[in-house]
């Protein structure tokens, strides 16, 4: 059974605007599902998985394009990113061919990829102008619940509108049991046990994305190094730490966070800073992407271990911001313009700044119901001469309902 997913409009409205639509995401998050729901009854499709027309993209892509044609899907595109150039130069050719006849572009190639981290500089030089570029997560809660999910927006009249959409409230046992099995679809939909599908999907990971990009004696390393990564989600990024706790130099910790990042399985939010101040916390937070992951990462072996755990509020808090950014990515929307986090040198903290324009709300994320004082940081925000709106406490309450003037709690199973 298919299951909608949010990001379908961003990617047709991508394909209206270019002749050239690619859409990234990390492994298994259903990019060559979605893509085939939305464009298989139209468009031919060849995968790069194939030995046989992977080794003709390497050698004669020229000849790949000549004999498939457009529009066509192709997928896992890194492992020919030599098409890229002949593809810019058929867009070019064609182009000109839709403008001397008067004719309407359409899209003719719908490039998909599971690691970013080899083909964003080819997308950015290559195709330039030329193509849309969509970032594709795993399910939100919403997507699995068949849920309408608006692109977040923090304003109280929007946030609202979320009560009247049908969803159910569920408690923080029925939470955590959504953090622990988290959002790859194959897991959602029971088509593969939980621990023996992210135990192969670690190892494809690391096997056939990561080894391309580091070195072969540094892969037990590698594996140490997720893990510990895994146990930091939700803080602040120390390099320095994390080096020293897998046995590696702190370039070599750079280097592997990017592979990392770039390749969706973390996110590092970054802190609100501006001029008015030079004591503000500098390092960005690291939060992994999906929750079900990390906790197979960290080694608990169920919710209910999860929930009691000296983590619970750093996987409550990984989980709500993930969502969130799951969210942007839906809607063709980047959080980095957005979202942010403060955090100054006297341990004043909010979870998350949404800024918008001359506006700034601030978030704070709880796991319990009820927190003492949640909004006490919330006037240091008053230095950056903005528009400071009620904000929002997330956690497992039932209901929006006004804590004071400067803060609503807004229920995690609405996001």
């Amino acid at each position: 059974m298919y299951i909608k997913r949010t990001v379908e409009k961003a990617i047709l409205a991508a394909g209206q605007s270019f002749p050239c639509v690619v859409v990234y995401g990390p492994r298994q998050v259903g990019k060559s599902t979605t893509i085939d729901h939305l464009f298989g009854d139209k468009y031919k499709k060849v995968t790069l998985d194939d030995g046989e027309d992977r080794a003709l993209a390497v050698n004669n892509p020229k000849l790949f394009l000549e004999s498939y044609g457009w529009p066509v899907v192709i997928d896992e595109i890194q492992k020919a990113p030599k098409l890229l150039d002949e593809i810019k130069k058929i867009i070019d050719e064609q182009r000109l061919v839709w403008m001397k006849n008067g004719e309407e572009r359409q899209l003719m190639y719908i490039l998909t990829g599971s690691n970013r981290f080899e083909l964003q500089e080819s997308i950015s030089d290559s195709l330039a102008g030329r193509c849309g570029v969509i970032d594709m997560s795993s399910f939100t809660f919403a997507e699995k619940n068949s849920y309408n999910a608006p692109l977040f927006d923090p304003e109280i009249s929007e946030i609202k509108k979320r009560e009247n959409d049908g969803r159910k409230y569920i408690g923080k046992k029925e939470i955590f049991e959504e953090i622990f099995k988290g959002g790859i679809p194959d897991i959602c939909t029971g088509i593969s046990e939980r621990d023996i599908y992210f135990k192969s999907y670690v190892n494809t990971y690391i096997e056939r994305d990561v080894m391309k990009l580091i070195e072969a004696s540094s892969e037990f390393q590698f594996r140490n190094f997720i893990s510990v990564v895994a146990l930091r989600t939700a803080q602040e990024l120390h390099y320095d730490q994390i080096a020293n706790t897998v046995g590696i130099d702190v370039r070599t910790c750079k280097r592997w966070i990017s592979i990392l990042q770039t390749s969706g399985i973390i996110y590092l939010l970054q802190p609100y800073m501006s001029n008015v101040s030079n004591r503000i916390i500098k390092s960005p937070k690291l939060y992994f992407m999906d929750t079900g992951l990390c906790a197979y990462l960290c080694k608990w072996p169920n919710a209910e271990m999860l929930e009691s755990c000296a983590m619970n509020g750093a996987f409550f808090e990984t989980y709500v911001v993930s969502e969130i950014i799951k969210n942007f990515y839906a809607y063709n929307k980047d959080p980095k313009e957005s979202l942010f986090y403060y955090r100054d040198i006297d341990q004043k903290e909010i979870d998350l700044v949404y800024v918008n324009a001359g506006d700034i709300y601030p978030i704070e994320v709880k796991k319990g119901i009820a927190p003492t004082k949640p909004t006490k940081n919330f006037d240091v925000l008053s230095k950056y001469k903005l528009n400071i709106k009620p904000g929002l406490i997330i956690d497992n309450c039932d209901h929006i309902r006004p804590i004071n003037e400067k803060a609503y709690t807004f229920p995690i199973y609405l996001l």
